[in-house]
């Protein structure tokens, strides 16, 4: 590979592009919602929240110094992140707590990310985060899904044009800012009817001996302003 390809690729992935119109953004935000809100789409698209959830288990295991042991995804959304080290301290705590917010989070740096022009770093930034993951993936369907998705992220962010690339990431950030707020309204309404009892709230509560409702309000919080923030960013407002 010579010096010029070098450059050449360098600058694809590293440079700027020029922001879309209020438009497309606007779409993209719809298109995202679509993918949320009615109840058979987020059967599926599901999938991906819960990739960046146990994704975010994950990573945050690694940074606070716990062993990261795999993690599965499954066909019914649910996913379970595995990893050792001492079973108390800030270190699980982060871990515990990194779920549910991770969704929501990524998209605010994503957007972060759009509004500075960046399209083309964040989608590569994807396939890398996806890469990674996927090493650490332990059943056929997480393999499935973390390929496939990697492979969207890969492929257009390598062919397609600026425009689609441009929409394509929009709406992959919409839908985790928009996605992320729904997962922690679901748990609340399965723990008012009694169940998922031993949820990523509960074990905070065990780590902390702060109740498991405030900390599933925290997961409100973050998610509601990462929205509102993120949101803002995309929308230039």
């Amino acid at each position: 590979m010579d010096t010029d390809h070098i450059t050449d690729v360098w600058s694809r992935v590293f440079g700027t592009q020029s922001a879309p119109s209020l438009w497309l953004v606007i779409a993209t935000g719809v298109v995202a919602l679509a993918a949320v809100a009615p109840h058979p789409a987020w059967r599926l698209s599901r999938n991906a929240v819960t990739i960046a959830h146990e994704g975010g288990h994950g990573l945050i295991a690694l940074l606070t110094g716990r062993r990261l042991d795999g993690i599965r995804l499954h066909s019914d959304t649910s996913g379970l992140t595995v990893s050792r080290g001492r079973p108390t301290g800030i270190g699980m705590v982060l871990t515990a707590a990194a779920g549910y917010t991770a969704p929501s989070l990524l998209g605010l740096a994503g957007a972060a990310l759009l509004a500075t022009g960046h399209i083309t770093a964040l989608l590569w930034g994807a396939t890398a985060l996806l890469i990674a993951m996927l090493v650490m993936i332990r059943n056929a369907y997480g393999v499935l899904t973390v390929v496939l998705a990697g492979a969207a992220f890969f492929l257009i962010s390598w062919l397609t044009t600026p425009d689609v690339q441009a929409a394509f990431a929009y709406v992959v950030v919409w839908f985790l800012l928009l996605g992320g707020v729904r997962p922690p309204f679901e748990l609340m309404g399965k723990r008012r009817r009694g169940g998922a009892m031993d949820s990523d709230p509960d074990q905070l509560a065990r780590l902390t001996h702060i109740p498991a409702a405030a900390w599933l309000g925290v997961f409100h919080v973050v998610t509601l302003l990462s929205l509102i923030g993120g949101g803002s960013r995309l929308l230039d407002v």
